[in-house]
Parts: C-alpha cells; structure tokens; sequence
C-alpha cells in the first residue's frame, strides 16, 4: 500500500475507500437501469457531471436533477432486486422482470401492469410473492 500523508488519518482513507466501493457497486448496478436514468447515472457517476450541468444538457431544474439521481440511487442500493437475483430459482421469468420494473426502474404496478399486458391484480400478487420471500430470505441471511 503507498504511504499515507500524514495529515490523512487512517480513519479518513477507511471512509475513502468505503466511498469508492459504494461507487463501484453503483456503476455496475447502474448497467441494470434504462433510458433517461441509465443517462442521468453515467453522467453523474462516470463523468463527474454537477447537478447543475445536468440540468443545463437536460432542460429542467437543477433541483429536479438532484432529487431523479437521489431517487435512483436509493433504489439501486436497496437490496431486493439483488437478493431476487441472488435467488432467481425461486421465481418466474415473469416475476424477475416485475421485480426489475419495480425495484429498479421505480415504475408503478398499474405501469408495469400496462406495459406487461398482465392485470393490476396480477401484478401486486407478484409483488406481494417476491416482497414475502426477499424478506424471509434477508432474514435467512442475517443469521448466518
């Protein structure tokens, strides 16, 4: 390991590297996102881009920008679409793309429902199968 500079404390070099590992672990969960979001996340995680350069190359508020990239980055780092994908076997071809749309792409059930061809019905009793085993299997983990 190179030598520390001595005005960095060991406890800052332990926060650096649990932030670039929490931005590694966005960059490649942000490969799962589509469209306009995919973009918004490379721009901020790949490119440095600021809030405010985003806002200038997209056309809307800077705040509006701030809030999208806040809004995804709590949904790539909540782990249910990773458990679901961690334990795949468990589940439908069917019921992983629901997860993803909604874990991950934050769209609504009554979207997903739309865009999948399957009732709203069918959708939340999906929803409700993954939301039951993701947390049984959580709770598997935690005591292990």
């Amino acid at each position: 390991m190179e030598s520390i500079h001595e005005n960095v404390t060991k406890v800052e070099v332990k926060a650096r590297k649990r932030c670039r590992d929490r931005i590694d672990m966005l960059q490649s969960r942000a490969e799962l996102l589509t469209g306009k979001d995919k973009a918004l996340m490379t721009m901020y995680l790949k490119y440095g881009n600021t809030f405010y350069q985003m806002a200038k190359l997209t056309g809307v508020n800077e705040a509006t920008v701030a809030r999208r990239i806040y809004k995804v980055i709590k949904r790539l780092t909540d782990s249910e679409y990773i458990t679901c994908l961690r334990n795949r076997d468990k589940f439908t071809e069917e019921e992983m793309a629901i997860a993803k749309d909604y874990f991950i792409r934050g769209i609504s059930i009554k979207k997903i429902a739309s865009r999948r061809k399957l009732s709203y019905y069918r959708v939340r009793e999906s929803l409700k199968k993954i939301q039951s085993l993701v947390k049984v299997m959580k709770s598997g983990d935690k005591s292990i």
